[in-house]
């Protein structure tokens, strides 16, 4: 019967071989961060970047590629949630909720949102005037509602507008509703005084008394 020593003894130097390429992997000939050396004029092993990298360690891409970024979202959308009115309006609210608007709403709303949009103008179904009285006085709540569950043919849209982003674009269709709605004596004297310059004989003062467009 033959011995099987000789395959052990072949197997523990085969062993042997693998610990130490594992070993070489653990210990590398490396130059760690912060460790000195003489290979470059400043002494130093850690080199600064070539111009005009992108840094990956820090700010939103390093976010993005370390998973941390969306940590703070389910603290911001229960914020928004829990709100039943607009934010503090501000000019930056008011270009941000029409850079979001211009992206999502205008294609069915138009840029006066009376629902003329291009979309609409080539057969996909109107969507209701802001404009109507419904909606002008429809409570704020109700157009983050619909921004965020959908409506009618519309479809959710809480999937790429962010709950901030949706009170900004809130925002910005109060704003078009008063844009087509303010009446005369509210707008500063300069624009009164331009409104009436331009106005058909009669159309200032009737205006004045109903709604201005």
């Amino acid at each position: 019967m033959r011995r099987p020593w000789p395959l052990l003894v072949c197997a523990l130097l085969l062993l042997a071989g693998c610990e130490r390429l594992m070993r070489n992997m653990y210990d590398q000939p490396r130059l760690d961060p912060g460790e000195p050396s003489s290979l470059f004029a400043d002494g130093k092993a850690s080199r600064p970047p070539p111009p005009g990298s992108v840094a990956h360690a820090m700010g939103d891409l390093a976010a993005t590629s370390s998973g941390r970024r969306g940590d703070d979202a389910p603290a911001q959308l229960q914020s928004a949630q829990a709100a039943t009115a607009l934010p503090p309006v501000t000019a930056e609210l008011l270009r941000r909720g029409q850079e979001r608007y211009t992206i999502y709403c205008l294609p069915c709303h138009s840029p006066l949102g009376d629902g003329d949009g291009p979309v609409v103008r080539r057969g996909f179904p109107a969507p209701p005037s802001y404009h109507q009285d419904r909606l002008r006085q429809a409570p704020d709540r109700h157009f983050y509602d619909v921004i965020t569950q959908g409506y009618g043919v519309m479809v959710p849209y809480a999937d790429r507008v962010a709950p901030d982003d949706r009170w900004a674009i809130v925002a910005y269709i109060r704003a078009l509703q008063l844009s087509q709605h303010a009446r005369i004596a509210s707008l500063p004297p300069a624009l009164q005084a331009s409104l009436r310059a331009l106005a058909p004989a009669g159309a200032a003062s009737a205006a004045e008394e109903g709604h201005g467009r």
